[in-house]
């Protein structure tokens, strides 16, 4: 089983930025893909970011060039860097991490962005 726990969410003016991070512990080693998803009030879960083990990274097209994901291998810790955010990036974001078929999650992390 991997544990995940996220910190770093908050309330942030349109255009400010804020980074979280995700602190990975139990089975990392079997970890293939980790990274960030959100939910929005009234909206399906989507993926923001992840790395995955075969050296791909991936970011959705609404956060492309705003948002970095990188890592600190030898933390366990997987960071989004999030910069210029707007309104519609407010959500509650969730790490996630994939070992074989299992999908593990974060107890997800708010981020409110004021227009």
């Amino acid at each position: 089983q991997v544990q995940l726990v996220e910190s770093g969410g908050g309330l942030v003016q349109a255009g400010g930025s804020l980074r979280l991070s995700c602190a990975a512990s139990g089975g990392i080693f079997s970890i293939s893909a980790m990274g960030w998803y959100r939910q929005a009030p009234g909206k399906e879960r989507e993926l923001v970011a992840q790395f995955t083990i075969s050296g791909t990274t991936n970011y959705a097209d609404s956060v492309r060039g705003r948002f970095t994901i990188s890592r600190d291998i030898a933390k366990n810790t997987v960071y989004l860097q999030m910069n210029s955010l707007k309104a519609e990036d407010t959500a509650v974001y969730f790490c996630h991490a994939v070992t074989g078929p299992y999908l593990y999650w974060g107890q997800g992390t708010q981020v409110t962005v004021s227009s």
